[in-house]
This record gives C-alpha cells, sequence and structure tokens, in this order.
C-alpha cells in the first residue's frame, strides 16, 4: 500500500550468494521449501529468473541480459532520471510561494492548493508518468472497461463519484500507472516524504505519510486523514481522489490477498480496477525479489506488458457501510472473480517468513509469523 520503492522486507544484499532453502529433515525448525511455497504460492515467482532472480537461466537469456546491460540499461536510466529531475523541477517551481496543507510537518501536502499550479502538476505529472513508463518499456497499455450499458450510462453522468480507488498491488509500477492514469494520493511511508526529488513530488500528489512499523496512536491519527480524504474525494470533485492498495503488499501477480478495511471505512464508493503484467522472460512482479535487482532485470526487458480492467464504481449497500469488514470482502470478490485471480488467505507475515526462509534464517523471529493489523 505504500509509495515507496523501499522494500516491506530486509533488503538482499550480503545474503545474495547463499544459497536458497533446501529441505533439511535435521532441523524441525526449518520449514520445507516445497511446503513453503505452497503456503506462499502469491508470492513464489514463476518467471525465467526463478525465486529471488537468482535462478540458473539458459545462455540464450544471458546473451539476451547481455546485450541490453550495455545497451538498453544506461539509456533508460539516464531516461527515467532526466524525467524525474523534469518533474522535480515543474514541482518546485509550481509550489514556490505556496503554503502546504496540513496539520503539521508530517502530513503537509501541495495536492490542495489549486488554480494553474494544481492543474500545471496534474496534467505534467499524468504526461511524465506514461513517458517514464514508456521509457520502461511499456510502449502500449491494455485498458478495458468491465460496464455493462446501464452501468457504462451511470459512469459517464457521474451518479457516484468515488472517494478512492482501490487496485490489486503487483509492483511499484501500479504507482506510475496510476499516477498516469487519474494522478490519484496514495498512502506512503514516512520516510518518503524526505527524500530527495521524490519527497516533493509525493507532496505535490498528496501522499498520505504512514510510520508503518509504528503500532502507536499515530496509526489512528493516519486512519482517520485517509478517511476524512476519502470522504472529501466523494463529495468535493476537485479534491484529490485516494489511490490504496488494500492489501498492503505486493503479490506475483496471480493472487488477491485479504482486504484491510481502510478504504471502507469511510462508506464511500469506490472505484475498483485490476491489473495484471503479462510477461514471457522477466516478471514485473515486486514480490520476493530485491529491489535493485528488480530494476535491473526490468530495465533489461525489451518490451513489457500491462493489462488495466477498469470496473464499474462500486456504491456500498447499507448493510456493507455498517460493515466495512464485509464491504471489503465483497469488493475483494468481485475483484477477483473479474480479474480471475485466487483469493489467498495469507498476508505481510508470511511473505516476510517466506523471504527469511529463502535467505536461510533458521531462527525466524516470532514477529514474523504474527498476522499484520
Amino acid at each position: 500500500m505504500t509509495m515507496s520503492m523501499e522494500s516491506e522486507l530486509k533488503p538482499i544484499s550480503k545474503s545474495d550468494h547463499k544459497p536458497l532453502l533446501k529441505p533439511d529433515p535435521s532441523s524441525p525448525t526449518r520449514p520445507d521449501l516445497q511446503d513453503l511455497e505452497t503456503k506462499c504460492a502469491a508470492y513464489v515467482r514463476h518467471d525465467v529468473y526463478g525465486t529471488m532472480g537468482r535462478a540458473q537461466i539458459p545462455w540464450t537469456e544471458k546473451i539476451l541480459l547481455g546485450f541490453a546491460l550495455i545497451t538498453l540499461l544506461p539509456l533508460r536510466v539516464a531516461l527515467s532520471l532526466t524525467i524525474l529531475v523534469l518533474y522535480y523541477l515543474i514541482c518546485r517551481v509550481c509550489t514556490l510561494f505556496s503554503k502546504p496543507s496540513g496539520d503539521d510537518d508530517e502530513q503537509e501536502d501541495y495536492a490542495h492548493m489549486g488554480g494553474w499550479r494544481q492543474r500545471v502538476v496534474v496534467k505534467s505529472g499524468m504526461f511524465l508518468s506514461r513517458a517514464l513508463l514508456f521509457v520502461i518499456g511499456f510502449y502500449s497499455i491494455s485498458e478495458s472497461f468491465d460496464f455493462s450499458e446501464a452501468e457504462r450510462s451511470d459512469q459517464s453522468n457521474e451518479a457516484e463519484r468515488p472517494g478512492a480507488i482501490v487496485s490489486n498491488h503487483v509492483s511499484y509500477l501500479d504507482i506510475l500507472y496510476h499516477m498516469s492514469a487519474s494522478f490519484p494520493s496514495f498512502v506512503a511511508k514516512r520516510s518518503v516524504g524526505k527524500l530527495p526529488l521524490v519527497g516533493l513530488i509525493s507532496k505535490c500528489l498528496g501522499c498520505v505519510y504512514v510510520q508503518r512499523e509504528s503500532k502507536s496512536s499515530d496509526f489512528k491519527g493516519v486512519s482517520g486523514v485517509v478517511n476524512e480524504r476519502v470522504r472529501e474525494a466523494h463529495q468535493n470533485k476537485s479534491a484529490p481522489v485516494m489511490m490504496l492498495f488494500p492489501e498492503g503488499t505486493t503479490t506475483n501477480g496471480d493472487y488477491l490477498l485479504p482486504f484491510k478495511t481502510g478504504a471502507f471505512l469511510p462508506k464511500a464508493p469506490v472505484l475498483p480496477v485490476i491489473l495484471r503484467y503479462p510477461y514471457q522472460r522477466f516478471s514485473p512482479a515486486w514480490d520476493t525479489i530485491s529491489g535493485v535487482r528488480h530494476v535491473i532485470l526490468l530495465f533489461c526487458q525489451f518490451v513489457n506488458h500491462l493489462e488495466v480492467t477498469r470496473l464499474p464504481v462500486y456504491c456500498p449497500s447499507q448493510e456493507e457501510k455498517d460493515d466495512p469488514k464485509l464491504y471489503a470482502e465483497n469488493v475483494r470478490k468481485l475483484m477477483a472473480n473479474k480479474g480471475n485471480l485466487i483469493m489467498a488467505e495469507i498476508g505481510l507475515a508470511e511473505k516476510r517468513e517466506y523471504h527469511a526462509a529463502l535467505n536461510g534464517n533458521n531462527s525466524m523471529p516470532t514477529v514474523l509469523r504474527q498476522k499484520d493489523d
């Protein structure tokens, strides 16, 4: 659910050379890899590069990868940085002499500044996000609308404005697509707001910042901000729409995890969007693979594909308004059905456990086995 490319999992660096977990009958505390992959199927990679992107690849793939490393990779990195710096400069100019919204420094944003400044930030942000996807290899994006004729008429008449967009979460690329399509606000780690270049951009998006590991009253404060922003977007056409990933983490794209209720607590309609990344060689899904390795392999893939299915705005019944868990589950079932996704009853805790096991961690902390809230 976060905008940051920083993984929920510990980054893989020194452990990259370690062998993947293998069955060890003499160690009862160390789960069998096959059993663990069955349990954590939503995080298992099935592309040419295999688990954690460290599988032995055929020589033909090595030739393609080697060629891309010396041609595509430097070109795409240079163009991507150029686009990022350009958009940062646009945001910097548009926010000069403009006071950010928000009660404190932790939640300040420029998404409510209005006028020509906001129009420039939004339009240039949508264009440059799509340009960045193009540079990475998403030359065309397939978008479809799963509407009946009656539903299509309702959508065109804007009978109900959604307070939030809800989407399955497959990759950090999801953020770029949604920026290019509707430029919504996201929930991001607090550290994102302090990053060079990206920090200001996230404030122009109107991101709501959260300290993910915190279990203090801060969570209630952030939840309250999200609720207010969702209600505001539902009631005010000029307010930025919230974009929420209710699964709370990324999967391999074939599964749909249980939904958190944050997007559904305000009782406002939501717009479900389903993302799929078809692939033949490297999967753009960001599951159990390090960020640096993922970016390199992604940039070395000549063509990437993205399929988007937009569903009608989902208006909750009174029963769903009274029970956010029911509301969340019904939207999840709809998205799983329309997107041909498998519903998995696991979460971030299992993902961390799987990642730790793959790195050969015999004594996984108890906290990894605890369900995330």
